[in-house]
């Protein structure tokens, strides 16, 4: 590693012995990041592409976390699979990668598998809500009207597709969300359907005092 930064994480959790959650404000600009790290030619072609803008900082800032996560100053080898989950080609871990505006977030376990999810809390979810959520769903109390309760279920969701891995899960009719009582923290019960049969989930969700919503789930 060229250099260390010091980096703003704002939320650093062993959610147990073998799993830890991480969330990073980015703060720093693409020649500070990208001195954090060790690129192969790869990296550097597909960084190219992206055109500087926010999906840069997000990909460097979601790997600078994971290798301060890992404590290593060896090279990470982080790829996407074919149904465009993260995976360590060298190292014992599951990983969750999200971003959202001014976050990263990175989700590690060494004997589960992972999913998180952070998104900036905008009024116009309410214009999608019946793309992600069933009829069911939205007559919970509150769901209809309150945002961050619809950005509870998206994030749930969304953590719950990135904990699945694969290619197919529909948000709306594969993965149901039972009722809740809203709170700044907390957690939700959710059922996802697989191929090999309905699952039941603890989900875990937390609101920002900047207005992000995050989801995460192991199991």
């Amino acid at each position: 590693m060229n250099s260390k930064i010091e980096m703003p994480i704002v939320y650093n959790k062993n959610i147990d012995d073998q799993t830890i959650l991480a969330v990073w404000k980015i703060q720093e600009t693409e020649a500070e990041l990208t001195a954090g790290l060790q690129l192969k030619q790869h990296e550097v072609d597909f960084l190219f592409s992206l055109n500087n803008g926010k999906r840069l900082l997000h990909w460097l800032s979601t790997r600078l976390l994971l290798r301060t996560m890992l404590k290593t100053n060896e090279y990470i080898d982080c790829r996407m699979d074919e149904h465009g989950k993260p995976y360590l080609v060298n190292m014992p871990y599951e990983i969750s990668l999200s971003h959202s505006y001014d976050y990263a977030a990175v989700m590690i376990s060494k004997d589960k598998k992972v999913g998180v999810d952070i998104e900036l809390i905008k009024e116009k979810i309410q214009l999608i809500k019946k793309k992600f959520l069933s009829v069911e769903e939205l007559q919970q109390v509150d769901l209809d009207t309150s945002t961050d309760g619809l950005y509870v279920c998206w994030c749930v969701k969304e953590a719950i597709y990135k904990w699945n891995g694969r290619k197919g899960l529909e948000l709306k009719k594969d993965i149901y969300i039972k009722a809740f009582a809203l709170q700044d923290t907390g957690a939700v019960d959710a059922v996802v359907s697989l191929p090999m049969g309905k699952q039941a989930l603890l989900a875990n969700y937390f609101k920002t005092d900047d207005g992000y919503m995050l989801a995460y789930i192991m199991a």
